[in-house]
């Protein structure tokens, strides 16, 4: 009865905070998709090419591998937000197949090898941060080049896929379901006819999906499932539930019953979390428990060796007073308490009653030690050898440091097809067990990263092992003695990128549990670096990889760190590392930092930083010290196990020091005219609690200030997206025409104040008009979630910080011409980069050798779709080459080979008798050293080839 109150109160909060954000339907999702793919062939910048420039040695998060259990060479992988890529020379190279879908999230796949025939269920199964929703199960018959969805349209999240290999029409699919509202569409479903329609086998309630699907290897009627309850928020995450249990069903799914009952010896109730399978026959099955049921207080205290947190937590002023100053002084330094708080300092602090012993326990707290400290079970593993009657636990230890306290994020459990006691439990380490569970070692190695996501365990080869994981692919043929990484991928989960301004310019992004790294733009992304050994990118920072502010007048000091706010000052050059998270006064609330907390060099003066926690924190002297310039900008925080009622973005105006706009992560914009000296709210009249992706002073009007609005944490994919023209006093909404999709980030271009960039969870755009409608961009980009945007001034590089395909880059510098004499005209042709001659044009190198093609790039704007003529002149007049091409409204590009007709040889030469052309090796003519016009429709533009 306890239970069903409980429960009802829950459903009653939970309805109460949903009916403010409430979810976003899947027929609005689906109408926004065919609105995007119609908004792709008419966009005026669909021909603006986009070069995916790496890195690719880190990679990115792996949810599930499919492989060919007769020819392991060939398998497919699926990455959390990157999509699907398939290989079939054992990982030495892959080819990207979802990129033609409306969704790069993947959550699991499977494959009909006999038709080869792919299922993909999009939607992350994981539930981390950025565990993107999906847009149902998706269905390809010739290897990518298509897909079909297939419906499950508002599952958001599928867990498990698994075909019945006597019959490939027959699917069971577990959905996991939202993961930030409760919904109807999650449980087990099945198909019959290929998917063309589904059948709902198991529901167990609108907050409990199913998070993984087994089958008896030699028997798909024989089947496991497991169900999961969760409810995740921006500032709290719950992963365990009384409905978290194990089903069987012996009817290939179409029936259910629960087998985690109490009388079977699986843990039931509340701190049951996410469980993973694994099947070795009809009655032999593993579990792996994510036990969230606290400890058993150890009778017998270890011995202990100084002083702890939890001791002051319950100490008197008279017992703190006695303490041996040099064991106090000995937990203050090694806690990070500032200089100023030793032994005697905080002993008088306590005397005068300024501080309680508990503060110091209290100046710890933050999200990472309520992430570490949660005295947790974690990790158990269950066996069952009575087809799931019966469990037993089959360690007697804890398995610490598997788990911490966020088994939510793993889950997984193989068993060694060949040998009932081989199985391999996937966490931060990943372990294995050759005695049936009774004892775990590791098999992570030096080049193998942290976080394993998927396993796929050989059954004809023993030892033959793939792993997935937060850092990409690994491979072993020794049981996990020895890894290979096959990381080739593009497949990086940047949260932030930024740029320096060096000749050739840098590149810096954090990216998902990958760090930070740097590289050069002009790097090249391909195997050459084997033969030196030293990758183009560097990583220069670990963790979570953040946000990075760059001195722009040296590019040796770097100012970036890792999650909730764990700042340092790098010198790259030195190799010097100063940590500068700043820290507040003994006895006041601890500063609450976001996972993101952004960072800010001021562009005024570069010694000067701004960090935001719940407060703005600046420094004037790059860090060292600190000061906050406002009291608490959000609405406070809310209890939970996650840090919130955090600064999200800082943005500071270069027309006036001090001038600074913040966002929070619960809704609120604030503005300071005075650096700090007074704060004004400014987003009453905006729609409220939405995270605060973006607020950004512009560089055009003094006045002017962008905001983009987020809802991914509500499941709201609403478009928010807003300017001011008065400091925030009034808005105006700029989200027009962009397809339902939530907003990350909105940039202004630096040349031109009407062009304004915009990048979505799906996609980025291009406003000519100051956001009243948008272009969107296509060509070479996926359909993935876009973090973040950086221009590059002196390049005219567009650069896009991808959550799942790393860096993309296009050249911008046409675009920012726009203006609305270019529009009215027939044709505008834009600047022509001379070309550098050589007389290798048209001949190959060496015998082995392809020859030399040379090209410039010809871009024009038209304003009207149809046929164009171009022609090439010289110098004089005479014509040297035409062509003609179908131009599409808008921006257009064309490769000019450099090439001249017989008839143009023959004018140029009349012309011009000093000069020779010879026929090159693939019988065409290349153009001589000269300077050369381009004509369209009476456009005319200059080129030289020097």
């Amino acid at each position: 009865m306890k239970f069903k109150v409980l429960h009802l109160l829950f459903a009653i909060s939970f309805f109460k905070i949903s009916a403010q954000q409430p979810a976003t339907s899947s027929k609005i999702v689906e109408a926004a998709l065919i609105e995007k793919a119609q908004l792709s062939q008419t966009s005026l910048v669909k021909n603006v090419a986009f070069k995916n420039i790496g890195p690719t040695v880190m990679s990115g998060r792996v949810t599930d591998l499919a492989v060919n259990p007769n020819d392991p060479t060939e398998f497919y992988v699926g990455y959390a937000s990157g999509g699907v890529w398939y290989t079939k020379n054992n990982g030495t190279t892959f080819t990207p197949i979802l990129d033609t879908s409306n969704t790069q999230n993947v959550g699991d796949i499977a494959v009909d090898w006999k038709n080869k025939t792919i299922w993909v269920g999009t939607g992350e199964n994981n539930a981390s941060r950025s565990s993107y929703a999906g847009i149902g199960i998706l269905k390809s018959t010739d290897n990518g080049e298509t897909w079909q969805n297939m419906g499950l349209k508002d599952s958001h999240h599928i867990g498990r896929i698994i075909i019945n290999p006597n019959n490939p029409d027959e699917v069971v699919v577990g959905v996991t379901g939202h993961l930030y509202s409760p919904n109807e569409e999650r449980g087990i479903y099945k198909t019959t006819d290929g998917g063309k329609t589904w059948t709902q086998k198991l529901f167990v309630d609108n907050v409990s999906g199913i998070i993984d699907v087994q089958c008896s290897p030699n028997n798909f009627s024989l089947m496991f499932a497991t169900s999961w309850t969760k409810d995740r928020k921006a500032w709290n995450f719950d992963g365990s539930g009384h409905n978290s249990a194990i089903y069987k069903s012996v009817d290939a799914g179409n029936t259910w019953v629960k087998v985690s009952t109490q009388e079977s010896g699986f843990p039931t109730g509340q701190g049951v979390g996410r469980i993973g399978l694994a099947v070795f026959n009809d009655m032999v099955v593993y579990a792996l428990l994510d036990s969230q049921f606290r400890r058993v207080p150890e009778t017998e205290k270890e011995e202990k060796h100084g002083l702890t947190k939890a001791d002051f937590k319950s100490m008197t002023d008279k017992t703190f007073l006695k303490l041996d100053n040099k064991k106090l002084n000995e937990f203050l330094k090694m806690n990070g308490f500032q200089e100023k708080y030793r032994a005697e300092n905080v002993k008088q602090m306590v005397r005068s009653g300024h501080i309680k012993p508990m503060d110091l326990a209290k100046y710890l707290e933050n999200a990472n030690s309520m992430l570490f400290d949660t005295p947790v079970i974690g990790a158990e593993v269950y066996k069952s050898e009575d087809g799931g009657k019966s469990w037993k636990k089959t360690h007697s230890d804890y398995i610490d440091g598997l788990y911490y306290s966020y088994g939510y994020y793993f889950g997984e459990i193989r068993v060694d097809p060949q040998d009932e006691t081989g199985i391999y439990i996937l966490g931060v380490p990943i372990l294995k067990s050759k005695n049936g569970g009774q004892t775990f070692t590791s098999i992570s190695r030096e080049n193998v990263h942290s976080d394993h996501q998927a396993l796929w365990v050989n059954s004809k080869k023993q030892g033959h092992l793939i792993n997935g994981n937060d850092g990409g692919l690994n491979m072993s043929y020794d049981d996990g003695e020895t890894w290979e990484k096959l990381n080739v991928n593009s497949v990086g989960q940047f949260y932030s990128i930024n740029i320096d301004h060096a000749q050739p310019y840098n590149i810096y992004g954090g990216l998902q549990d990958n760090g930070v790294w740097v590289g050069a733009s002009n790097a090249s992304e391909d195997k050459s670096w084997h033969q030196n050994g030293q990758y183009p990118w560097k990583r220069i920072m670990g963790g979570d990889g953040m946000q990075m502010q760059i001195d722009n007048r040296d590019n040796n000091m770097v100012y970036t760190g890792y999650q909730f706010g764990n700042y340092y000052r790098l010198n790259l050059e030195t190799k010097e590392r100063t940590y500068i998270q700043p820290k507040h006064k003994l006895g006041e609330k601890p500063y609450r930092f976001n996972w993101q907390t952004p960072i800010l060099l001021s562009p005024h003066n570069q010694d000067i930083l701004y960090l935001g926690g719940n407060k703005l924190m600046r420094s004037m002297n790059q860090g060292t010290d600190w000061m906050a310039i406002s009291d608490d900008l959000t609405h406070g925080g809310k209890k939970g196990n996650v840090a919130y009622g955090t600064l999200t973005s800082i943005s500071e105006s270069p027309f006036q020091f001090g001038l600074i706009y913040t966002g929070s992560d619960d809704g609120l914009i604030q503005i300071t005219k005075n650096a700090g000296g007074s704060w004004e709210a400014i987003s009453n009249t905006l729609p409220k609690d939405l995270w605060v992706s973006r607020v950004v002073a512009s560089q055009h009007k003094k006045e002017r200030v962008y905001v983009a609005l987020n809802g991914y944490r509500w499941d709201n994919f609403s478009v928010y997206a807003y300017v001011s023209n008065d400091y925030g006093r009034t808005w105006k909404h700029i989200g027009s025409n962009i397809p339902t999709s939530p907003v990350n980030v909105i940039k202004e271009d630096p040349v031109n104040e009407n062009i304004i960039y915009l990048g979505t969870d799906n996609g980025a755009y291009i406003s000519f008009n100051q956001g009243q409608s948008w272009e969107i961009f296509s060509k070479g980009l996926p359909n993935v979630a876009i973090h973040d945007i950086v221009i590059q001034p002196d390049s005219k590089h567009l650069l896009l910080g991808t959550h799942g395909r790393s860096v993309y880059r296009a050249e911008i510098e046409p675009l920012q011409q726009m203006s609305d004499h270019i529009q009215s005209k027939a044709v505008t042709l834009f600047k022509i980069k001379d070309a550098k001659y050589s007389s290798r044009w048209g001949n190959a190198s060496n015998t082995w050798a392809e020859a030399i093609d040379p090209k410039v790039d010809v871009a024009f704007y038209s304003n009207t779709s149809g046929g164009k003529n171009i022609k090439v002149f010289s110098e004089k007049g005479a014509l040297l080459n035409q062509m003609t091409v179908v131009a599409d409204q808008g921006y257009n590009y064309i490769n000019y080979d450099l090439t001249l007709t017989e008839k143009g040889k023959k004018a140029l030469l009349k012309e011009n008798t000093d000069i020779d052309i010879k026929k090159a090796k693939n019988n065409k003519y290349y153009l001589p050293k000269g300077l050369y016009y381009i004509e369209m429709d009476l456009e005319k533009i200059a080129f030289k080839i020097k």
